[in-house]
């Protein structure tokens, strides 16, 4: 019968057939340990000259790295290996022998690894980081569609900035101009009015021309929306939903956390609230620590590791300077110099992984917010009709997904937190 590796544990004493390729081999002489994967985990294939055909045992000696096979066998429960069961081979299906597989087991470059990421998402530690990525995309859509949120999906293609910020890609849609998404948010807040919470999980593009280990070109964004949803409200919602994520990826990624050596005891921790200061308090723990830093400026890695080092869970760093933050977030009523919002701050050096705020519902002050960006209301119109049209509190937030896989697999670099990586000087793969 047909399985997958993922699938043997429930084949015990029985004979399966799996589709698979060979990661790595070694010899004793008369036997064979063939290291093998097919995509849903790894197993070990023993193949004892013995006890096979002639066929098989040249066809095991044949195979290469990253040869393509049909391996069958019994399954056997083997608690020394990793994944609990072993292979006793019975027969070898040669598909594909691969010759001069370019990735081997000694070190390798970052250009070249890049240069051959088509094939170095096959390696174990990729495989691990991907894994854990789809992982985290099952959690997120289940904290939502389990708390009555619509999946809404905003255009790719918009006639203007969301922040107002000059960082985006440019192309022409037929005769108009238009620019790839920075953020869905102004169009998910036009979803919330009609359903009420709502969620938007896709494709985000920022021409930045960064080339810091935490910044990619081409990422993914979570931006959920909330109607009758105030600034608190909004915090709490960000904290059950990264504790949610954190421990689903625990319960159900040990192995690939295994994989990465990753630390989980600081994992463990990320669970109930989590601390929250304001932009004035953490300045003044700035200051007083050695860093030149004035009110009214935003903050960097540096100062935003500086702060996390505070901290063993996320920290929420609140009421941040009007000046210095898009122009839809809601002055706080009782000091209208800061904004009713909040940035979390991953702990371990991961920087900021959401930013958030309640939205201006008032339609006079959005509309002096316009002409103070000198922003176009032609291209704007709509959007100053949700101000119109029934305004009410409401409040939102976005998460990166590639700096919350890098944070959560305890990665140094966002490149390897998605499949093909799209930075400064990389177009290929």
């Amino acid at each position: 019968m047909k399985s997958t590796i993922g699938e043997v544990k429930h084949h015990v004493g029985e004979s399966v057939t799996i589709g698979c390729w060979l990661n790595k081999k070694r010899s004793s002489g008369k036997i064979q340990f063939l290291q093998l994967r097919d995509g849903s985990g790894y197993i070990q294939g023993v193949v004892v000259k013995s006890e096979v055909s002639e066929e098989a045992w040249e066809a095991a000696s044949k195979l290469t790295q990253e040869s393509s096979l049909y391996i069958t066998g019994k399954v056997k429960e083997d608690t020394r290996s990793k994944g609990g069961f072993e292979l006793d081979v019975t027969g070898v299906e040669i598909i594909q022998i691969t010759e001069e597989y370019p990735i081997t087991p000694k070190e390798h470059g970052v250009d070249f690894l890049m240069d051959n990421r088509h094939l170095w998402i096959r390696s174990p530690r990729q495989r691990a980081v991907l894994v854990i990525r789809a992982e985290i995309i099952k959690a997120v859509q289940g904290f939502f569609n389990d708390r009555g949120f619509h999946l809404v999906d905003p255009p790719i293609l918009t006639p203007s900035s969301c922040e107002g910020t000059t960082n985006l890609f440019h192309t022409k849609y037929f005769d108009e101009d238009a620019f790839l998404t920075q953020s869905g948010q102004l169009y998910m807040e036009a979803a919330a009015m009609a359903l009420g919470r709502v969620y938007s999980f896709g494709p985000t593009f920022r021409a930045e021309k960064s080339k810091t280990r935490r910044h990619l070109i081409e990422f993914w964004m979570i931006e959920p929306e909330m109607a009758f949803v105030d600034h608190v409200e909004n915090l709490e919602v960000q904290e059950q939903f990264v504790s949610h994520i954190v421990q689903t990826v625990l319960q159900n990624c040990q192995a690939e956390l295994e994989t990465l050596e990753r630390d989980t005891s600081k994992l463990e921790k990320i669970k109930g609230s989590f601390p929250r200061i304001t932009y004035d308090e953490a300045v003044d723990y700035l200051q007083k620590n050695g860093h030149e830093f004035a009110w009214g400026e935003d903050f960097g890695a540096p100062h935003e590791t500086a702060i996390a080092a505070q901290y063993e869970t996320p920290v929420f760093i609140t009421h941040w300077p009007t000046e210095i933050k898009a122009f839809y977030m809601k002055p706080d009523p009782s000091r209208p110099e800061v904004v009713l919002c909040a940035d979390m701050i991953a702990p371990e050096g991961y920087g900021e992984i959401i930013g958030g705020s309640q939205r201006i519902d008032d339609p006079e002050l959005m509309e002096q917010r316009f002409k103070e960006h000198e922003l176009s209301q032609e291209a704007y119109q709509w959007y100053l009709d949700l101000r119109k049209y029934g305004t009410v509190p409401h409040s939102g937030f976005g998460l990166g997904l590639e700096r919350t896989v890098a944070w959560i697999c305890g990665l140094d670099h966002v490149r390897e937190t998605i499949p093909f990586p799209r930075l400064l000087y990389r177009l290929y793969p």
